[in-house]
């Protein structure tokens, strides 16, 4: 059984009763990556009863770095579970087990970095029909917090993650195909503005069962992180990330961090960015820049693992 830290409760997986903001977001998370494949991706969507519209993402990256990528607004009445615009996501036990699946089309990006200007991406890529069947299982401990109301959050008020061991089958490009691996999952509920968080980067890896890590910073790259080691947590009390930059199109590379533990010992993450796709989220004439990068670790220069970097800043208005 996972253990549960902080100030939840299993019910916690399910979704909430939905605010007074306009802009209330309930909204779940899972990537996914196999590493014999070096085949991987996420799949978002976020309810926002109250503006009638759910936000759903989904991308696949394959080895050659190519991608599968869809992004729609479908029309939602209510915040009861997360099913639109062909996502379906299944809490089959709380804080242990959830079914993610996905069947519709979406975009073949030879070149996901054509994305960086969507309109001529969806007008001179193909689409195609793509599904994602996954069962995800809890390796380690569901943490998180539960916020309070009117504490001036509009990003995150309330939120859960856990690493998982992912199980399942994709089919694209009208192949069938098994997949296993590991991924980080998530869950936030409450007012959410995109605009309202300057700058950070958002590391997650997975190597094993028994070992994870996610790592936050802020723009500068000075941040928090934890180690999951199996049903434990060990905090990084101090992370500092140092991030290589494509010099053409401003893309993140590569990155190297120091991470120092509450013992005082310090371990050494570097990573490579396999495939990357630059996403936006623009509201009220403001431009979030999300650039998103399936990420091949070396953690000590000796084990390999998986995972995400992602790194969101703000751009200037228009």
């Amino acid at each position: 059984m996972a253990k549960i830290i902080g100030n939840l409760t299993p019910e916690d997986d399910y979704t909430h009763p939905v605010g007074p903001e306009t802009n209330f977001n309930e909204s779940v998370y899972f990537n996914f990556f196999d590493p014999a494949q070096q085949r991987g991706g996420f799949l978002r969507i976020g309810n926002r009863a109250n503006e009638g519209y759910a936000e759903m993402t989904v991308i696949v990256w394959n080895p050659d770095g190519s991608a599968y990528f869809t992004y729609a607004k479908p029309e939602i009445s209510n915040n009861d579970r997360w099913q639109a615009g062909g996502i379906d996501i299944e809490i089959v036990e709380p804080a242990e087990k959830v079914l993610t699946r996905y069947n519709g089309k979406a975009l073949f990006l030879k070149d996901p970095r054509d994305m960086e200007n969507p309109s001529n991406a969806f007008k001179n890529n193909p689409s195609q029909v793509i599904k994602i069947d996954l069962e995800h299982n809890a390796v380690g401990p569901l943490y998180g917090h539960v916020g309070e109301p009117g504490d001036g959050n509009e990003f995150a008020r309330s939120h859960t993650e856990q690493h998982m061991k992912v199980s399942g089958k994709l089919m694209l490009g009208g192949t069938e195909m098994n997949f296993s691996g590991w991924g980080l999952r998530d869950h936030s509920w409450g007012p959410r503005f995109w605009q309202s968080t300057p700058s950070y980067r958002w590391i997650t890896c997975n190597f094993s069962d028994d070992l994870g890590l996610i790592i936050t910073t802020n723009g500068d790259g000075i941040g928090k992180g934890l180690f999951q080691k199996g049903q434990s947590l060990e905090k990084i009390e101090a992370a500092s990330v140092t991030t290589e930059f494509d010099s053409a199109s401003g893309f993140h590379k590569k990155l190297e961090a120091e991470l120092q533990l509450e013992n005082g010992q310090i371990r050494h993450l570097s990573g490579t960015v396999k495939a990357y796709i630059p996403l936006r989220n623009r509201r009220s004439g403001a431009n979030t820049r999300i650039g998103e990068g399936m990420t091949e670790y070396r953690l000590d220069d000796e084990l390999v693992g998986y995972g995400l970097s992602e790194y969101l800043d703000q751009a200037d208005s228009g």
